[in-house]
Protein backbone atom coordinates (compact mmCIF):
# COMPACT_ATOMS: atom_id res chain seq x y z
CA UNK A 1 0.00 0.00 0.00
CA UNK A 2 1.28 3.45 -0.84
CA UNK A 3 0.33 6.88 0.35
CA UNK A 4 -0.10 10.02 -1.71
CA UNK A 5 2.51 12.72 -1.29
CA UNK A 6 1.10 16.14 -0.35
CA UNK A 7 3.34 19.08 -1.34
CA UNK A 8 2.23 21.05 1.72
CA UNK A 9 3.03 18.17 4.06
CA UNK A 10 6.20 16.41 2.88
CA UNK A 11 7.70 13.61 5.02
CA UNK A 12 10.09 15.41 7.35
CA UNK A 13 12.06 14.98 10.53
CA UNK A 14 9.06 16.38 12.42
CA UNK A 15 6.86 13.53 11.23
CA UNK A 16 9.31 10.91 12.44
CA UNK A 17 10.12 12.70 15.69
CA UNK A 18 6.45 13.13 16.51
CA UNK A 19 5.81 9.46 15.85
CA UNK A 20 8.42 8.39 18.39
CA UNK A 21 9.82 10.87 20.90
CA UNK A 22 13.40 10.44 22.04
CA UNK A 23 14.21 9.63 25.66
CA UNK A 24 14.02 6.68 27.98
CA UNK A 25 11.40 4.21 26.90
CA UNK A 26 10.83 0.81 25.43
CA UNK A 27 12.80 0.58 22.21
CA UNK A 28 10.67 -2.26 20.86
CA UNK A 29 7.46 -0.21 21.21
CA UNK A 30 9.00 2.70 19.32
CA UNK A 31 10.25 0.43 16.54
CA UNK A 32 6.85 -1.29 16.31
CA UNK A 33 5.02 2.04 16.11
CA UNK A 34 7.29 3.34 13.36
CA UNK A 35 6.87 0.10 11.41
CA UNK A 36 3.09 0.35 11.83
CA UNK A 37 3.35 3.86 10.36
CA UNK A 38 5.04 2.39 7.27
CA UNK A 39 8.71 3.04 8.05
CA UNK A 40 11.57 0.63 7.49
CA UNK A 41 13.41 1.04 10.80
CA UNK A 42 17.18 0.85 11.30
CA UNK A 43 18.38 0.68 14.93
CA UNK A 44 21.84 2.10 15.73
CA UNK A 45 22.98 0.78 19.12
CA UNK A 46 25.87 2.07 21.22
CA UNK A 47 26.85 -0.13 24.16
CA UNK A 48 26.80 -3.79 25.06
CA UNK A 49 23.71 -4.10 27.27
CA UNK A 50 20.63 -5.93 25.99
CA UNK A 51 18.31 -3.81 23.87
CA UNK A 52 15.65 -4.00 26.61
CA UNK A 53 18.02 -1.99 28.87
CA UNK A 54 18.71 0.74 26.31
CA UNK A 55 17.28 4.25 26.07
CA UNK A 56 16.39 6.03 22.86
CA UNK A 57 18.74 8.94 22.22
CA UNK A 58 17.32 10.05 18.85
CA UNK A 59 14.83 9.23 16.13
CA UNK A 60 15.96 10.49 12.73
CA UNK A 61 14.41 10.42 9.26
CA UNK A 62 16.02 8.47 6.48
CA UNK A 63 15.46 8.33 2.74
CA UNK A 64 11.94 8.62 1.33
CA UNK A 65 11.33 6.93 -2.00
CA UNK A 66 8.60 8.10 -4.33
CA UNK A 67 7.48 7.96 -7.94
CA UNK A 68 5.62 10.45 -10.10
CA UNK A 69 3.39 9.26 -12.92
CA UNK A 70 -0.08 9.43 -14.40
CA UNK A 71 -0.73 5.71 -13.93
CA UNK A 72 -2.24 6.08 -10.47
CA UNK A 73 -5.93 5.17 -10.19
CA UNK A 74 -8.09 8.25 -10.68
CA UNK A 75 -5.17 10.38 -11.91
CA UNK A 76 -6.68 10.98 -15.37
CA UNK A 77 -4.21 13.38 -17.02
CA UNK A 78 -2.70 14.64 -13.75
CA UNK A 79 0.71 13.62 -12.49
CA UNK A 80 0.54 12.01 -9.05
CA UNK A 81 3.51 11.56 -6.71
CA UNK A 82 3.24 8.41 -4.60
CA UNK A 83 5.50 7.56 -1.63
CA UNK A 84 6.70 3.99 -2.13
CA UNK A 85 8.97 3.64 0.91
CA UNK A 86 10.39 5.54 3.86
CA UNK A 87 13.12 4.89 6.40
CA UNK A 88 13.66 5.99 10.01
CA UNK A 89 16.77 5.61 12.20
CA UNK A 90 16.42 4.93 15.92
CA UNK A 91 19.58 5.65 17.92
CA UNK A 92 19.84 3.88 21.28
CA UNK A 93 22.41 4.03 24.07
CA UNK A 94 22.97 1.26 26.59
Amino acid sequence: MSTTYHPNRPPTRQGVANAAPAGPGPVDQTVSQLQADGYQVIVNKVGTAPLSNCAISAVRPGQTYSRTDSGAPGAQDDLITTVTGKTAYVDVAC
